[in-house]
């Protein structure tokens, strides 16, 4: 798995609002969500939820599974840089 996976509202700003010329409060408007919501995930302070994700479909902006996947490899990549404690199998090793 690819480390350091972009956050996927950078990729919403950089790949498709800014291409567009779309400014926030408009791209808010037009998906139906605040604009803070919008704000928020763009600035990498929150993730796609699935609603967004089909709105961005809905929008004729990729499929709602790309957003989800894009999230979903995000916060993998995050939770693989923690430090957590040993983890043991479950189930003894087949001999």
């Amino acid at each position: 798995m690819m480390k350091n996976h972009p956050h996927p509202g950078e990729l919403l700003r950089e790949e498709v609002l800014v291409p567009l010329g779309v400014e926030v409060t408009d791209a808010a408007r037009r998906l139906g969500v605040s604009r803070t919501t919008l704000s928020r995930v763009i600035n990498c302070h929150a993730g796609i939820s699935p609603d967004l994700a089909i709105r961005l479909e809905q929008a004729g902006v990729s499929t709602a599974r790309f957003w989800m996947n894009l999230q979903t490899n995000y916060e993998l990549s995050k939770a693989q840089e923690l430090k957590r404690p040993g983890v043991r199998r479950l189930q003894p090793a087949a001999a």
